[in-house]
């Protein structure tokens, strides 16, 4: 495997990578389609590795790629060893991989070890087997209740709505945490870890730098399934069992006998500071995505709060954090921001059609971009992102295909609204997604207008436009050795403010409020995400800069 560049802290020394990356994630569908049939694909992706190594960023982190139904965009895997046909093939995995080292760009794949596809050939096997074969041990099947079994085994419920059960044709259930076309793997069963370290091994011979954990704290269900209604120990009896973490141990072994810094990163959503570190022990997980920035309305107050809660939950066990704005489950920020309620929850059916000021949430998106590659750790920039992209929140019912959509029976809205195909360049849709006269429309057909102002020609070389942001930012980012990892020292301010400090000088300032507040005195600006005002850093705007 070509070698990719190591990093260096303030003080020049070599450090992982991993603990101060800008990691960029493509939702493959939707990043690019190079051979016209409307799906994005590697062979697009492969065309704009150019535009991901200009932009600055560290590593790229592919959404699943596998072989797959796409019930789930994906996340239903029918076969982890290979790349499902609508993407490409294995061997242009292996060239993608190569091409990215030699533009000094690390890959990270997504592994989805809750549930696979219902296409499985295991879980086929166990459907054709039928009750009490060996086959059925891989996952959760159970009888029903009731006098005829006709009530699920459980009171669980489904991520995706209904019940977390579907009952076969000989009447068996099987679990399934998300959709009925996933169901989850019975982390208890040896042949099912065994698999699992196999497949890990697969994807590090083939050179991958890393991978990002689905549903990391699923894996392990507590003994006998017991009804989440009354559950007398931690509230959800399906996640963060203390079973996990031996698996993730087995993990570690593994990953670490491989060179150049092979990484982790888990998806987790827990709210405990000491729980979610537990993931995060040296001998565990890497690094992990840190929600709560995500999730925390527009407020100097509730920001600091984060910022603080996440440094000290990391401090527990030496792990760097991470921090993320938006990805491919969230609505855009672009959107969140410019909402009178600027947080981020699960509720997006309540959320959904409110009234948006793109204009504010623009200028909020710009600013919370230089906050974020202020802080210390690494951070995640969802495609798009750089664009200053909007969540399509007018998409017609008839073309909605996310199993939230479907499962609600249309009340959740779904996730289809930040997977739109991103917008390349043109006047005129599909906006360079798909090659001219390509065969076939979008998989996901509704771009805006007004993403014609968007497009990454469209901004390129435009001076103070969002692309052209993020490029600087993340070009400074790699240039100035106090930004990453490290110590963070926060300043006085006003209460609407945030203050702080990095190694080597670089100060961070970010106006949260209603009115100018004044930029301190003798300090050299370095990048602003709005036009300073004499001296004073505008309302819903941030600046980075050196000195005092």
């Amino acid at each position: 495997m070509e070698s990719v560049p190591t990093t260096e802290d303030a003080q020049g020394q070599a450090t992982p990578w991993w603990r101060s990356a800008v990691i960029y994630q493509v939702y493959p569908r939707s990043f690019a389609d190079g051979n016209g049939d409307g799906t994005g694909d590697i062979a697009g992706l492969r065309t704009r590795l150019g535009h991901l190594a200009g932009l600055g960023v560290d590593a790229l982190w592919l959404s699943p790629w596998y072989v797959s139904p796409l019930a789930d965009g994906g996340y239903d895997v029918a076969d982890y060893r290979d790349i499902d046909p609508a993407f490409g093939t294995l061997d242009e995995a292996e060239a993608l991989i190569r091409e990215a080292h030699s533009l000094g760009l690390r890959i990270v794949v997504d592994l989805v070890p809750n549930h696979c596809s219902e296409q499985h050939p295991w879980f086929q096997a166990a459907l054709t087997a039928g009750p009490g074969a060996p086959e059925r041990d891989r996952f959760h099947f159970r009888a029903g209740r009731g006098e005829h079994g006709e009530l699920p085994p459980n009171d669980w419920p489904s991520h995706f709505g209904g019940p977390a059960w579907s009952r076969t044709a000989d009447g068996s259930w099987y679990l399934h945490m998300f959709a009925p076309e996933q169901p989850d793997w019975n982390w208890e069963h040896p042949e099912v870890r065994a698999e699992f370290l196999s497949v890990l091994r697969f994807w590090l011979d083939l050179g991958v730098d890393g991978f990002r954990i689905d549903v990391t704290d699923h894996l392990v269900k507590e003994d006998g399934l017991p009804d989440a209604a009354g559950h007398h120990q931690r509230p959800h009896p399906w996640r963060d069992q203390e079973g996990v973490h031996e698996i993730y141990r087995s993990w570690r072994k593994l990953l670490d006998t491989y060179p150049d810094d092979r990484a982790f990163v888990a998806e987790l959503w827990e709210q405990d500071p000491e729980r979610f570190a537990r993931y995060l022990r040296p001998d565990e997980l890497h690094t992990a995505f840190n929600f709560p920035l995500l999730r925390s309305p527009w407020s100097a107050a509730a920001f600091r709060e984060v910022i603080d809660a996440t440094l000290a939950a990391h401090a527990l066990v030496g792990a760097p954090a991470t921090w993320v704005l938006s990805n491919h489950d969230t609505t855009r920020h672009v959107t969140r921001y410019g909402r009178a309620d600027t947080s981020y929850g699960f509720d997006r059916a309540a959320r959904h059609g409110l009234p948006v000021d793109l204009a504010l949430g623009t200028r909020r998106a710009r600013a919370a971009a230089l906050l974020m590659l202020a802080l210390p750790g690494g951070a995640y920039v969802y495609q798009g992102d750089e664009l200053g992209l909007w969540e399509v929140e007018d998409i017609p019912d008839e073309l909605r295909q996310d199993p939230t959509w479907l499962r609600s029976g249309g009340v959740d809205r779904g996730r289809d609204g930040c997977r739109v195909p991103l917008p390349w360049e043109g006047q005129e849709q599909p906006f360079g997604f798909s090659p001219a006269r390509a065969s076939a429309a979008p998989w996901l057909d509704v771009q805006p207008d007004g993403w014609r102002e968007l497009t990454v020609a469209a901004q390129s070389g435009m001076p103070g436009s969002h692309l052209e942001l993020y490029r600087e930012a993340l070009h400074l980012r790699r240039a100035l050795p106090g930004l990453g990892d490290g110590p963070l020292r926060w300043n006085a301010s006003a209460p609407e403010v945030l203050d702080f400090t990095r190694p080597g000088g670089v100060r961070c300032v970010v106006n949260l409020g209603p009115e100018p507040t004044p930029l301190p005195a003798g300090a050299t600006g370095l990048l602003a995400s709005a036009e300073l005002m004499d001296g004073m850093l505008p309302p819903d705007a941030a600046v980075w800069l050196r000195g005092h």
